[in-house]
C-alpha cells in the first residue's frame, strides 16, 4: 500500500476555502500539516522538512510567495510554483506575458509619470480603468470618465507615492453585459466557470457579485489553456470579459483564488480537484525525508482534523 501523501497547508485565518480543503484531505487520506503564516519561522540552512507537496493559501501574497519560494528551494513541489505566483501577483507581468503569447486582452498602456499616464489615457479614450499592478478583490480600481477626473486621480497617486502607485497601469474600459466570467483551471483543464453578475462595474463576488454557472465552451477551454501555457500552469482562476466585437478577452489571472461561492452553481468539487492535483504533483516528485525545518509552527498545527 502506498505511503500517504504528506501535504503542508500554509494559511492565514481559516476561511471557508481552507476548511473545505482540509475536509478533502481527510476524505482522501492525505496527511496534512497546517501552518499559520504569521507563526512560521524558517531556518534556511537546515535540512528540508518531510513534506511531499506544499499548498499556499495565505491571504497575504507576500507571505505565500516567500514561504513557497523557500520550500521550492528545498526541492519540495509547491502549488502554485513561486514563479507562477510572481507572474500572476503583478498585473503588468501577467499582461506582458499574455501579450507575448498572443492571448486576446483589453488594450493596456503603462506609464511611469502622471504626464505620460495622462497622454496614454487620452490616447485610449474615455472611459478608462486605472489599476494598481499589485492588488486583489477589486481594491484601488478606478473608472475615469474625463480629463479632470484623470488629472485628480494621477495627482493623488503621485502624492501617495510608493510601489503601488509608481507604475500606472491603464486599461481600456470594456462595456460588459452586466457580468464577466471567472474560469477555474487546473493544469491546462478548465474544470468549471461562473458568470459574476452585478449592477456595479466591479463584479468580484467579494464585492457582492452573484455567481451563476457558465458553460465551459470549446472556445473558453482553449483560451484558458493558452493562458495557462503562457504563465506556466498550476491552479488558476482566469477572469474574462465578453467584448461585444472582439469576443472573449482575458482581464486578469489569480493564482490563489477563492472558490466558496462557485461550488454550488457549477456543481464541481473544486477543493476536491485541487487536492487531487496536489496528490498527483506530490507523486511525481516526492520530497526527501528529513527533520522538520520549521520547528515553530502555528499553535493549532496538526495533521488534518475535521474543522
Amino acid at each position: 500500500m502506498a505511503e500517504p501523501i504528506h501535504l503542508a497547508l500554509i494559511h492565514g485565518p481559516l476561511r471557508a476555502e481552507e476548511r473545505l480543503l482540509l475536509e478533502v484531505c481527510v476524505q482522501r487520506g492525505v496527511r496534512c500539516t497546517r501552518m499559520l503564516d504569521q507563526r512560521l519561522q524558517f531556518d534556511l540552512t537546515a535540512p528540508p522538512p518531510p513534506f511531499d507537496v506544499v499548498l499556499g493559501r495565505s491571504v497575504s501574497q507576500q507571505r505565500t510567495l516567500h514561504a513557497l519560494s523557500i520550500f521550492a528551494a528545498w526541492g519540495i513541489p509547491t502549488i502554485n510554483p513561486p514563479e507562477l505566483l510572481d507572474r500572476c501577483n503583478d498585473k503588468l507581468r501577467t499582461s506582458a506575458l499574455l501579450a507575448a503569447a498572443g492571448v486576446p486582452q483589453p488594450r493596456t498602456l503603462i506609464a511611469f509619470s502622471p504626464e505620460e499616464a495622462l497622454a496614454a489615457i487620452e490616447q485610449l479614450g474615455y472611459p478608462v480603468v486605472i489599476k494598481p499592478p499589485l492588488g486583489s478583490w477589486g481594491r484601488l480600481l478606478a473608472r475615469v470618465h474625463n480629463r479632470q477626473a484623470a488629472e485628480t486621480l494621477l495627482r493623488h497617486k503621485a502624492a501617495l507615492g510608493g510601489f503601488h502607485h509608481g507604475t500606472l497601469y491603464i486599461q481600456e474600459y470594456v462595456d460588459k453585459p452586466g457580468r464577466d466570467i471567472r474560469a477555474f483551471v487546473i493544469g491546462e483543464e478548465t474544470i468549471c466557470a461562473i458568470y459574476r453578475e452585478s449592477p456595479h462595474w466591479i463584479t468580484n463576488t467579494a464585492r457582492g457579485g452573484r455567481a451563476t454557472n457558465c458553460p465551459v465552451t470549446p472556445e473558453l477551454a482553449e483560451l484558458c489553456a493558452r493562458v495557462a501555457r503562457a504563465l506556466g500552469g498550476g491552479v488558476l482562476a482566469i477572469d474574462l470579459f465578453e467584448h461585444p466585437e472582439h469576443g472573449l478577452l482575458v482581464n486578469e489571472v489569480n493564482a490563489t483564488m477563492e472558490f466558496r461561492n462557485s461550488i454550488a452553481p457549477t456543481g464541481v468539487d473544486i477543493p476536491g480537484r485541487i487536492i487531487d492535483y496536489a496528490i498527483a504533483v506530490a507523486r511525481g516528485q516526492r520530497a526527501p525525508a528529513g527533520p522538520l525545518a520549521v520547528p515553530r509552527l502555528a499553535a493549532e498545527a496538526a495533521y488534518c482534523q475535521p474543522v
